[in-house]
Parts: C-alpha cells; sequence; structure tokens
C-alpha cells in the first residue's frame, strides 16, 4: 500500500521517543531499586554496620523523593490539556454531504474516517487529536479534522476534495499504537511547560508554588529537547505518507487545488487587514467574512492579469453547498476570527455587534471618519494654534465663529476643514501626532481592558483562550495623523460635495465621488501631513467641489 515506507519511517521516529520516555522512567526508578537491594540486604543480614544502616534509610528517603516527584510530573504530564485551536463545531446534521465526503475519501483512503470536522478562520486544515487527557479506558477516537472556513466559501467542491485527500489520509498513522503514544508524550510535555508557565503569574500562592512548578518545568523542558528531532522527524514521515497514499486521489486536480490555496490566503489577509480590522477597532464584527473573500478574490481576479480565469470557477458549486445553513456557520466563523485577530468579546453585546456588508459603508465607514475627525478637532481644541494660523483661519469661518474658539468641537464653525489645513499649513504635525497617539492608546487600552474581563469570565466556563494574534502592528503617531486627515476630508466631502462612504473589497473604506472611487487621495494627503503642503490638496478639493469653509458634522 502507498505510504507504508513513510509509516515504517514514522514508527521507527515514534519507538526513538519512546526510548526516550522509558529511560526517563528508569532513572526515577533508579533510587528505589537501590533501596530495595539496600533492604533486602539488610533484612538478610548481607549488608550490616552502623554506617550501612545510616546509608540505607538516607537512600530510601531519597528514593521516596524521586518517586514523589517523578509520580507529579508524570500525573500532570498525564492529565493536563495541551492548547487546542478555537474552531467552530460542525455537526453531520449541519452538514450530512460534507461529512459524506469525508467519508467517502477515508474509504478510498484505506483509512479510518475522522472523528468530528471543525471550521477555523485561517486558510489552512489538519488533524487535531482531542483525546490527551480522557480516561484511560476510553476507545480510542480518531482525530478532528480542522478546515479553513475561507477554504469553503472560495473553493470548488471538487478542489476541496483534492485538497483534503492527503490530510485525511493522516488518520492512518495516526491509528498506529506507537506513533499514537509518542504524539501523547509530546503533547503532554508541552502541556506540563504550559501549566509550570502559568504558575509564575501573580497570585497569593506563588512562592509555594513556584518551586515544585520550576522543577516541572525544568523536567518537561529538558525531555522535550531530548523528543525534538526525533517527532520532527516522525511528523515529517507522516506528511510524507500520508501524501503519497493521497496521490491515488484527485492527484492531477490537487495541483490546481493549491494554487487556489495561495490566493485564497491573499484575499483572507486583504479582507482581515483592510476590511475587518477597521470594523473591529469601531465596536463592530463583519457576519460573513467568508462570503467577503469571494467577494475580494472576484475584485481581485478582475484587476490582477495573474488571477484571469479564477472568475469563471464562480459557475461551479462552491464548497459552502455542502452545509445547510452556510450563512449561520459563516457568522460564527466571523466572530471567533474576530476574537483570534482583534481580541473581541466572545459574544455580542451592545458595543459589539454583527454588520452586513449592504451596510458597511454607514454603519463602520462614515461612523470612522466621524469619530477621526471629532478627535482631530478635539486635539486641535487642546494645542495652542500660532497666531498666522487663528490669522488665516478668521478669514474663512463665518462670522462669530472666532469669539467660540474654545466652545464644543462640533460648534458650527469649529468643525471645518479649513481650520485643519491652516493649522498643518503652520507647522506642529508632530505634536498634533503624539496627542492623538495618547487619545488612541487610551481608547484602546479602556476597550481592552473590558474585552479582558469578559474574557476571563468566560474562561472560567469554557477554558482558557489562545492569545490574539495582532494582524499589524501599531499604527505610528504619523500614520494616525495621516488617517485623521484623511478622515476629515472625507466628511467634509460627504457633507458638501454630494460624495458617499464605500466599501472596496481589497483596499477597505473607500470615497465615492459620483458613484466612483477616488483613490489619489493618499498623496495630497500626505504632503500635508510630511510637508505642511497644503496646495496639492486645496486642488484636489476644488477638483471634487467641497468647501473647506463650511463645518461637517462629526457625529
Amino acid at each position: 500500500m502507498a505510504g507504508e515506507a513513510g509509516e515504517g519511517v514514522a514508527r521507527a521516529r515514534a519507538l526513538a521517543v519512546l526510548r526516550i520516555r522509558s529511560t526517563a522512567l528508569a532513572v526515577a526508578l533508579l533510587p528505589a531499586a537501590l533501596a530495595v537491594v539496600l533492604l533486602v540486604g539488610g533484612a538478610t543480614g548481607r549488608i550490616v554496620g552502623e554506617t550501612s544502616d545510616i546509608l540505607r534509610w538516607l537512600v530510601v528517603a531519597g528514593a521516596l523523593l524521586v518517586l514523589l516527584l517523578a509520580g507529579g510530573v508524570a500525573a500532570v504530564v498525564v492529565r493536563a490539556r495541551p492548547a487546542v485551536s478555537p474552531t467552530v463545531a460542525v455537526t453531520e446534521k449541519a452538514a450530512p454531504d460534507l461529512y459524506r465526503m469525508v467519508r467517502d475519501l477515508a474509504v478510498r483512503l484505506q483509512v479510518p474516517v475522522p472523528s468530528a470536522i471543525e471550521l477555523t478562520p485561517d486558510c489552512d486544515s489538519w488533524l487535531e487529536d482531542r483525546t490527551h487527557g480522557t480516561r484511560r479506558k476510553a476507545p480510542p477516537q480518531a482525530p478532528a479534522l480542522v478546515i479553513g472556513s475561507p477554504f469553503m466559501w472560495w473553493m470548488r467542491v471538487a478542489e476541496l476534495r483534492a485538497l483534503l485527500a492527503p490530510v485525511v489520509a493522516g488518520t492512518g498513522p495516526a491509528a498506529d499504537p506507537d506513533i499514537a503514544a509518542a504524539r501523547r508524550f509530546v503533547r503532554g510535555l508541552d502541556a506540563a511547560v504550559g501549566v509550570a508557565t502559568a504558575a509564575y503569574e501573580p497570585s497569593f500562592t506563588v512562592w509555594i508554588r513556584r518551586p515544585a512548578y520550576g522543577f516541572l518545568g525544568w523536567v518537561a523542558k529538558m525531555l522535550l529537547r531530548g523528543c525534538r528531532v526525533h517527532a520532527a522527524e516522525m511528523e515529517r514521515a507522516v506528511a510524507g505518507a500520508a501524501s503519497e497514499r493521497a496521490q491515488a486521489v484527485d492527484y492531477g486536480l490537487r495541483i490546481v487545488a493549491q494554487e487556489q490555496v495561495g490566493l485564497a490566503y491573499a484575499g483572507w489577509d486583504r479582507l482581515l487587514t483592510r476590511v475587518a480590522l477597521p470594523a473591529w477597532r469601531m465596536g463592530r464584527w463583519p457576519s460573513r467574512l467568508d462570503a467577503g473573500v469571494v467577494a475580494a478574490l472576484t475584485e481581485l481576479s478582475r484587476r490582477d492579469r495573474l488571477a484571469e480565469g479564477f472568475e469563471s470557477r464562480l459557475g461551479e458549486r462552491p464548497a459552502c453547498d455542502l452545509l445547510e445553513e452556510p450563512g449561520t456557520v459563516d457568522e460564527a466563523a466571523s466572530l471567533l476570527a474576530a476574537r483570534l485577530f482583534h481580541g473581541g468579546p466572545p459574544r455580542q453585546g451592545p458595543d459589539w455587534s454583527p454588520v452586513a456588508w449592504d451596510t458597511y459603508p454607514e454603519e463602520v465607514v462614515d461612523r470612522i471618519w466621524r469619530s477621526d475627525a471629532a478627535r482631530l478637532i478635539t486635539v486641535l481644541d487642546e494645542v495652542h494654534e500660532p497666531a498666522e494660523a487663528l490669522g488665516s483661519r478668521r478669514v474663512s469661518v463665518p462670522t462669530g465663529a472666532a469669539a467660540g474658539l474654545h466652545g464644543t468641537p462640533d460648534q458650527p464653525g469649529r468643525a471645518t476643514l479649513a481650520r485643519v489645513l491652516d493649522r498643518l499649513s503652520a507647522g506642529g504635525s508632530e505634536e498634533l501626532a503624539a496627542r492623538i497617539t495618547r487619545h488612541v492608546a487610551r481608547e484602546e487600552a479602556a476597550r481592552e481592558e473590558t474585552t479582558r474581563e469578559e474574557a476571563a469570565a468566560q474562561a472560567a466556563v469554557d477554558g482558557a483562550f489562545a492569545p490574539v494574534y495582532h494582524l499589524l502592528p501599531p499604527r505610528t503617531g504619523r500614520e494616525l495623523l495621516t488617517d485623521h486627515v484623511t478622515a476629515m476630508v472625507c466628511c467634509a466631502a460627504v457633507d458638501t460635495a454630494g460624495a458617499a462612504p464605500g466599501l472596496d473589497w481589497l483596499d477597505g473604506p473607500a470615497l465615492l465621488v459620483g458613484g466612483v472611487r477616488r483613490g489619489d487621495l493618499s498623496w495630497p494627503v500626505l504632503r500635508l501631513v510630511e510637508n505642511g503642503d497644503a496646495a496639492p490638496l486645496r486642488s484636489w478639493l476644488t477638483a471634487v467641489g467641497v468647501r473647506p469653509e463650511k463645518p461637517i458634522r462629526l457625529v
């Protein structure tokens, strides 16, 4: 059978891992064996004398201590639960066609059927064992099949089948007793290291737990270092065996499917960073992220010559048709993505609500622009404006606005684009950027504290959750100031020139003028922020018909 050679190599590496486990057990039992020899020798009269008695009881005490420590380490390794990937469970009732397809794959590959199917908001698929820490008498269970949710929406049924073939083939080596035992041992050691690390978190018992957990961590790390090479080679051999076994199923189509994997990853990354992340920062989470991948990649196929021909695939049956209620599954995966990549609350609430794609421009884009514009005006109220800026601004604002210089930010005449242009033309962009950075940091810290409290309460019920994987590094002060000035310009365009907020699937929030996206705003704004030159931006405003002296709506 194909793949047997690779499984043999994997089994040999697994036995090497198990030999390390046996060696560790032998080392732990060695003092006890020596103590037994001394006790038997004393009982039979072969080892006598006052020195022998002292040595005997010292060895017995040391053996008991070693057995106690070894038993504690072994108990933690066996019972600790390793970290599992956050997923959305898909029952057979919710996706009978998907389960049938996976079952047929397993039969053709002559491997065990995965015990469950789950989705994850990532562009990858793998097998995950969920049996570690369960009762020993429980019957053996095949690993669960985890599928990247973007694949379900972008790939066609035949492509998904070809892509999953080598993954499902991995259940064959997973059923081997030696490989399964080696994997359990390595996962247990990894979980033990996690338990030892958690013991250093601040608490009133930390000084009591630290020595014991320090020893646990030292032993687990030492054994992991000894197993590292063998475990890595074992997994490499398992992957090779699964790939070789899967060559008999849709091998030609798998090459095409692999091309779709790269394209799906590019679209998913662009959608998360450019479209979803701005909404998450506003306390809204797009509820159809996976459907958005299709729209983003369709848009990419129209723009990128390398993607030509991919749009024609959309006429074939998508893999999401294998789900009974794809919209419900997409919503659950979208909420999990927000929790994973932004640290959002585990469930929706007043400050964390879903948003549909058709309402995204009004409920997200417009709110982002208004919020950033209001923050920029607030910062302008905090700083001391140079006399030149005050003089030029008084020419452009309505009569009486200067008298209300220190009024509320949304007072008529205060929230004007002209005031921003004059202030940045006079210099001081570094101070504005620093103040905006502090404002944003305070707001984000408050949101993170609220989310942390909710997550801690949820962890008491569901267990600990993986740390947040930040999609982008924190924005610099210059980037924040640029974003705020751009938001101010967009608000003025919407309020005075009949423009409208829009959504670009690849670039996120967009300004629509006459129903057409204007993508030429970035350079004039950068010129103003970095060089204090407002001439290019004023020319742009004149061409679009924006009146900078008119007040804008901030809420």
